[in-house]
C-alpha cells in the first residue's frame, strides 16, 4: 500500500462518512452516484498533503487521483497542486497533461473547485486558453464543463474577465444545478471588482439565463436591485 493512502485510511471516521455521502449526493440518480466516502475532513486532508506531496512520486500520484475512494482522490489532486506550484515553469507541462488526462475522476464539485483554478488557471493566465473553450463545448462530464467555467476564477482575480463572461455565455444553456451554480459563482465575482460589467452581461444574457445563476450573480447586490433583477421584465 502507498504511504499516502495508508496515511488516508488511518483518518477513516464511519459517522462523518455517511453525513458526506449524504452531502456528495451519492444516492441512485443524483449527481454523485456510487461515490465512497471515509469521513476525513478537508483540513485533515491538507495536513497529509503538506506531510507528503514532496516525497510522492507520479506513480503514486496516479493511484491516488485513480482510487474508489472520494478524498484519496482530493489528496491526490491537492498534492499535484502542490506540485505544479513549486516547480520550475518548463516542468509544469506534465502535471497540466496529467489533470488533463485523468478527468474522468475529478468527478465531483468540491474535486474540480479545489483543483482546477490553481492548476489550469494558473498554467493558462499568460496562454491560450482554447482548451476551456473546448471543455465547455465538447465536454463529455458536467464535470468538465465545471472546471471550464470554475478554472477562470484565476483570470478573474487578476482582473481578467473576458474569458470567464465568454465561458458563462457558452454554458448558460446547460440547465444541470451544478453547472448553473458555477455559472452564477463566477458571475457574482465579477461583479465584485467590477458590478457594472455583471450588469451589463445579465442585461445582454437575462432571457436564456437560469433563475440559479441569476440569484448566485446578484448575491452580493443590495436588496432593491436584487427585487429587480428578480422581477425583470
Amino acid at each position: 500500500m502507498w504511504k499516502v493512502e495508508e496515511k488516508m485510511l488511518s483518518l477513516r471516521n464511519e459517522a462523518q462518512a455517511a453525513n458526506l455521502s449524504r452531502f456528495f449526493k451519492t444516492g441512485k440518480g443524483e449527481y454523485g452516484e456510487g461515490d465512497n466516502f471515509l469521513g476525513i475532513k478537508v483540513p485533515q486532508t491538507r495536513q497529509v498533503v503538506k506531510e507528503s506531496w514532496n516525497d510522492c512520486s507520479l506513480e503514486e500520484l496516479e493511484h491516488l487521483v485513480m482510487c474508489e475512494w472520494h478524498e484519496i482522490r482530493l489528496c491526490g489532486l491537492l498534492i499535484l497542486v502542490e506540485k505544479f506550484k513549486n516547480v520550475k515553469e518548463e516542468e509544469r507541462a506534465r502535471y497540466i497533461k496529467f489533470y488533463l488526462g485523468h478527468t474522468e475522476y475529478i468527478n465531483n464539485w468540491d474535486l474540480v473547485d479545489l483543483s482546477c483554478y490553481e492548476l489550469l488557471g494558473r498554467w493558462l493566465m499568460d496562454k491560450d486558453r482554447a482548451l476551456l473553450y473546448d471543455l465547455a463545448v465538447n465536454g463529455k462530464t458536467l464535470w468538465e464543463k465545471r472546471i471550464a467555467m470554475v478554472t477562470c476564477m484565476q483570470f478573474v482575480r487578476h482582473g481578467d474577465y473576458d474569458d470567464c463572461l465568454e465561458i458563462a455565455n457558452i454554458l448558460t444553456d446547460d440547465k444541470r444545478d451544478l453547472i448553473q451554480k458555477a455559472i452564477g459563482w463566477l458571475l457574482r465575482e465579477v461583479g465584485k471588482r467590477d458590478m457594472n460589467l455583471l450588469r451589463k452581461f445579465i442585461e445582454e444574457h437575462y432571457d436564456k439565463m437560469g433563475r440559479t445563476t441569476l440569484r448566485y450573480a446578484i448575491e452580493k447586490m443590495d436588496e432593491t436591485e436584487r427585487k429587480r433583477w428578480l422581477n425583470y421584465r
